[in-house]
């Protein structure tokens, strides 16, 4: 059965995931801004947007390849699974990401160049081996996630106090959540024999664990505003945020089922971004924040 033009575009779309590939694009001007203390050179917002964009897609992309089989049994309404694209048109469109995203990376500068290429092998090697590693692997994603950060004060010139207060909130938030995510595929994972914290000690011991990572999470989201960085406009907006997702947070600890989990984390991961997103463009924009 021959499947539509449209299908496929669908399918491709949901295999780059592009709410995490336009979150990790974002999170890279974010980084340029903080560093910066203002608009960048818009070359170098295009760049570092496009850069992360398709780096973040093409990891995302290789993802689905190597947990196909996993998929198979968590997710089979995913692309592959479903028959949606084949796996020619997977690698195909994987090859196309690294290269736009690496292409994109050289205009940075060979530092963030270079740095990017290491992102993207350490996430390609994560999803081909290291996901299996349990914890370590966790660390690998969250490692992955600060660096959208650390990349974008790179490309502005500096890393500072605020660059790496951010970095650090990206890689517990994310440490936490996909422990989480974890303990939501245990079922799946024992397809390939994962090592994760939810296999070896149990879902409830791993949801612990991820609420433990969240509370840091928490505690460092006051740092830039105890260390007078930023104001009371930081203040009110984090305070806002902390407030949804430790709700959010509270219910995945309590949640019953995989679907309910699942939701919680969804939440979560969204009001981040929100919150990352309004945050900088008040910090673009008016100067109290």
């Amino acid at each position: 059965m021959k499947t539509s033009v449209s299908t496929k575009v669908r399918a491709s779309t949901e295999l780059v995931r592009m709410d995490l590939a336009l979150g990790a694009g974002f999170f890279f001007i974010a980084g340029e801004i903080l560093a910066f203390g203002g608009l960048p050179p818009l070359n170098s917002v295009f760049f570092g947007f496009l850069t992360l964009f398709f780096i973040s897609g093409s990891a995302n992309i290789s993802n689905d390849f190597f947990d196909r089989e996993v998929d198979r049994v968590n997710l089979p309404s995913r692309p592959l699974p479903s028959g949606r694209i084949s796996v020619r048109e997977l690698c195909v469109l994987f090859l196309l990401f690294s290269a736009a995203g690496l292409v994109c990376s050289a205009f940075l500068g060979p530092l963030v160049f270079g740095l990017v290429f290491i992102c993207w092998f350490v996430a390609l090697l994560y999803n081909m081996k290291l996901k299996e590693s349990g914890f370590f692997g966790n660390l690998v994603v969250a490692f992955c996630i600060a660096m959208t950060f650390i990349l974008g004060g790179l490309a502005a010139g500096t890393v500072n106090g605020m660059i790496l207060t951010f970095a650090a909130l990206a890689f517990f938030f994310d440490l936490g959540l996909e422990i989480a995510s974890d303990a939501m595929d245990v079922k799946g994972d024992a397809v390939r024999s994962s090592k994760s914290v939810a296999n070896k000690k149990g879902r409830k011991y791993a949801i612990r664990v991820s609420g433990v990572m969240l509370s840091v999470f928490f505690l460092l989201t006051l740092v830039p505003y105890a260390m007078g960085w930023l104001g009371y406009g930081y203040l009110i907006l984090i305070a806002l945020a902390d407030i949804w997702m430790v709700y959010c947070a509270i219910n995945l600890m309590r949640s019953r089922t995989i679907k309910e989990g699942r939701k919680h984390i969804r939440r979560l991961y969204l009001t981040w971004g929100l919150f990352v997103i309004v945050f900088t463009l008040a910090r673009l924009f008016v100067n109290s924040v």
